[in-house]
């Protein structure tokens, strides 16, 4: 979910090939330190990335009971990374914030993602708390601009329960 555009935090770097979500942010930008996230992807179109996705999507078909992140974390571990020579950016959790890792700076956050999650109705229930939440965030910084910093210090996401109990669901 797009709370903000999320493209001013994007780096304009044109020697960046990808720049990806992470479901955790280790401040570490080797791919190896890094468990990718595909919930938001800005590729610069190329050579090097266009084969990246043929064979993230060749791999992918030929992939059962993986679905398409955990097939191209597999290839980035195994290397495919490196010797296409991609250049990648893994984007902080603080502006691409998801289920897994909550961005703790609201005045930060730019997007959520609905991952660690294992249903769709569980996204979708997470996902309209943190609309709710983030309107009410909006509104009282419009009615109250004098206390502001107060009330973005004081925020906090509540937990994605629904998101939480989903693994304990069939």
């Amino acid at each position: 979910m797009w709370l903000r555009n999320p493209f001013a935090e994007l780096s304009p770097n044109q020697t960046l090939d990808l720049q990806t979500s992470v479901d955790s942010f280790t401040g570490d930008p080797r791919p190896e330190h890094n468990f990718i996230n595909t919930g938001f992807f800005y590729i610069r179109s190329n050579n090097k990335t266009m084969s990246m996705l043929e064979t993230w999507y060749e791999q992918k078909d030929k992939s059962p009971g993986g679905n398409d992140q955990q097939v191209l974390q597999g290839l980035m571990e195994g290397g495919l990374f490196g010797r296409l020579g991609l250049q990648v950016r893994f984007l902080e959790t603080r502006h691409f914030s998801g289920f897994c890792q909550d961005s703790q700076d609201v005045s930060a956050v730019t997007t959520v993602h609905a991952n660690c999650c294992r249903h769709i109705n569980a996204k979708y229930e997470d996902l309209m708390a943190v609309l709710r939440e983030w309107k009410q965030f909006k509104a009282a910084v419009n009615t109250h601009p004098e206390t502001a910093s107060d009330i973005i210090r004081g925020f906090k996401w509540s937990a994605h329960t629904n998101c939480q109990n989903s693994w304990k669901q069939r």
